[in-house]
């Protein structure tokens, strides 16, 4: 079996030794299921939001990263219009016949998604066929950074490779994503976590264009200024919470349709203010706050990075951080205040970082539940990890390095 050679995994990863050990075993996983000797191989990343928490949905901007966790899967097509898909961990197949979408359950479920991601590809005028595929995955599950969106990324790029000779792009990859998780996953979500995991490395992203969002690459690098950034599993997964996601952008529409708009990013914060006993719901209203004043964060983020001023970058962390918790409420679930896990670990780690007089911390992606995001100086990041895991346990704690490569199929030693 020929496999990705040693350079494009020291590319990808930046190392050769561990990246071939676990590719050679996805290879013989998937040649024992299917009776296939040779395979291709595909790659897509998790991903980090540094600023823009729940703006993309409305038109904002945000800035993210694809992180060093990826889901992996050795594919080849079958010629026949069904989907089979194993993934390491998981009871049984997940198979999806092409010929029968409508027939798919909705509402949660990887079959669910894969039918949705089918659908959308077509709808966008690309081709898929039936393909045996045998995923494994680092990304942590249900936990905010995009395990979800890192198997959509790479179930686009085998759909590209196999069936669309390249044609496709990162934004269509992101559209099919989205198009799975509003159609077929029945959640409000936007095209921010797909486009993080698509692109790859840090990008500044711009919604306002609703179906060709802008992305752009972006140079700064915390490790190189001196930071490291930490992400702690809180130890409660998204899985049960898609109706609380899909009320902020719901929301923040309700506001938008008050101030004559459709989305927010259509509107300012004067109007917001100007339209004042127009929206019945504080909330509503205070979420919108969010997203006008974080839309201005991300910008002044840009700038900052930009002119390599990380200290004013950690000031708009922070500031994020703060109007998530109070404005966006998206740190704890209404339903169960007395489990506040996301709003603990964040406390947690500013008495960390107010005791070494530096750093910035935030919730991280969705939020209610999952992971939080901590950004501080490189030598100070073991002592965070310890401190940390005597509250979440070590194996909840994930110091990360920002990935440049996004979902990509490997080319095979010659």
């Amino acid at each position: 079996m020929k496999l990705p050679s040693q350079k494009e995994f020291v590319r990808i990863y930046g190392e050769g030794k561990e990246s071939l050990m676990r590719y050679r075993h996805l290879g013989e996983k998937f040649s024992r299921l299917y009776g296939q000797e040779q395979t291709e191989f595909f790659s897509a990343p998790g991903r980090m939001e540094l600023l823009g928490n729940h703006t993309d949905h409305n038109g904002g901007k945000v800035i993210a990263a694809s992180i060093d966790m990826d889901t992996i899967g050795a594919a080849r097509p079958n010629g026949s219009q069904v989907i089979r898909i194993h993934s390491e961990g998981y009871e049984g197949e997940i198979r999806v016949d092409l010929s029968d979408l409508k027939e798919v359950e909705r509402g949660h479920g990887t079959q669910a998604l894969t039918a949705g991601l089918a659908e959308g590809i077509q709808r966008l005028g690309f081709r898929i066929g039936g393909f045996d595929a045998f995923l494994s995955s680092s990304v942590i599950a249900a936990a905010g950074v995009s395990s979800s969106a890192s198997f959509e990324m790479l179930v686009c790029a085998i759909a590209n490779h196999f069936f669309n000779e390249g044609a496709m792009d990162c934004v269509d990859y992101a559209r099919a994503g989205q198009y799975a998780e509003n159609v077929y996953w029945e959640k409000a979500s936007g095209m921010m976590d797909q486009l993080a995991c698509a692109v790859g490395g840090m990008i500044l992203l711009d919604f306002q264009e609703k179906e060709k969002p802008v992305y752009r690459r972006m140079t700064y690098s915390a490790r190189k200024a001196g930071y490291g950034v930490v992400i702690v599993n809180t130890g409660k997964g998204h899985a049960d919470l898609g109706q609380e996601y899909s009320r902020i952008p719901l929301e923040m529409r309700e506001a938008a349709y008050a101030l004559g708009a459709e989305r927010l990013c259509e509107a300012g914060l004067d109007d917001l203010l100007a339209a004042w006993g127009r929206i019945p719901s504080d909330r509503a209203f205070l979420r919108a706050m969010h997203f006008f004043r974080e839309n201005d964060r991300v910008k002044e983020a840009q700038k900052a990075m930009e002119e390599g001023q990380t200290d004013r970058l950690l000031r708009l962390l922070n500031e994020s951080g703060h109007s998530s918790w109070e404005w966006l409420q998206n740190c704890y679930c209404p339903e169960d205040c007395k489990g506040q896990k996301v709003a603990l670990a964040l406390a947690l780690t500013r008495l960390f970082l107010d005791r070494i007089g530096d750093g910035a911390c935030r919730v991280h992606g969705g939020g209610f539940a999952g992971v939080i995001l901590c950004v501080l100086p490189l030598e100070a990041e073991d002592a965070y990890v310890d401190y940390m895991a005597g509250f979440m346990g070590r194996e909840n704690i994930f110091p990360m390095e920002i990935r440049q490569i996004g979902a990509v199929k490997l080319p095979l030693e010659k």
